[in-house]
């Protein structure tokens, strides 16, 4: 099993792997968005254009479904850089991955820092095996949606977005919504709201850790053998291209969800006036 590169700074355990796989998805949509802009042309556009048209002709089609396009296409960049990020996210742990090994301590630091998940399970291997060598694999590459504090980030970034409008737009309306139809329904509505922020980031984290899992695992049968080897290339093949489709997919469950949620709130309240 690989391990993460986690350092503490400041009191605080942070995965540097998840850092840099944020960076390079921001940086991919980033430079994918900036291409398709730079020329634009309403009689000879180019692929890129086209593409990112498309893009925005689907996105304006999810939100029509929640919503008025009216009242949704204040949301229209929000959700476009949504789906954008959580698709390019969830691709990047399917073509390759970055492992290093490491055997001595001394030598698990980067930048200065101890990364700390190493010389734990160093420390652990040498308790165990007295006298034997103890290794660690430490995977730098992978999709950031692998991890659950990414997922969860997303969707408490969407619970305090849909949330806040609500109150921003009918204050009285919103927290009144909480007791009705009676006020012993507190609780349950509670709870309700915070189930939807609990599952609509577990789900995507799990869609996308489960596949890089079983790609980790072809992957180690690969290694045991010649014939495992043999047998894990159309594996692997027929499983990244399953990946590639379950990835598009976690990207439109989690966009639909998030304006289903703020219309929702927004719909809410404006039918009280």
């Amino acid at each position: 099993m690989h391990e993460a590169p986690v350092i503490e700074l400041g009191g605080l355990h942070i995965d540097l792997s998840v850092i840099l796989m944020l960076v390079v998805t921001c940086t991919i949509v980033f430079v994918i968005a900036r291409l398709a802009t730079r020329n634009l042309s309403v009689e000879n556009p180019g692929k890129l254009q086209n593409f990112l048209e498309w893009a925005v002709e689907f996105v304006q089609n999810m939100i029509s479904s929640t919503m008025d396009l009216k009242k949704g296409k204040p949301f229209l960049s929000l959700a476009m850089t949504m789906i954008m990020f959580i698709f390019v996210a969830n691709m990047l742990g399917l073509p390759f991955g970055v492992v290093t090994e490491y055997h001595d301590p001394a030598k698990a630091t980067i930048f200065g820092q101890e990364i700390t998940s190493v010389t734990t399970v160093l420390a652990k291997e040498h308790a165990k095996h007295p006298g034997e060598e103890a290794h660690a694999e430490v995977a730098w590459w992978k999709s950031p949606t692998a991890d659950l504090s990414v997922t969860m980030a997303l969707a408490l970034l969407v619970f305090v977005i849909s949330h806040g409008l609500g109150m921003i737009k009918n204050t009285k309306n919103y927290f009144k919504h909480y007791v009705q139809p009676y006020p012993f329904f507190l609780p349950i509505n509670i709870i309700e709201q915070l189930s939807k922020l609990l599952t609509h980031g577990v789900r995507l984290y799990a869609n996308i850790f489960a596949g890089e899992v079983l790609i980790s695992t072809i992957m180690t049968l690969a290694k045991a053998s010649v014939i495992g080897a043999i047998f894990s290339v159309p594996l692997l093949m027929v499983w990244d291209g399953f990946s590639i489709f379950v990835g598009a997919i976690q990207a439109f469950v989690f966009v639909i969800l998030m304006m289903v949620y703020i219309s929702q709130n927004l719909e809410s309240h404006e039918e009280e006036h």
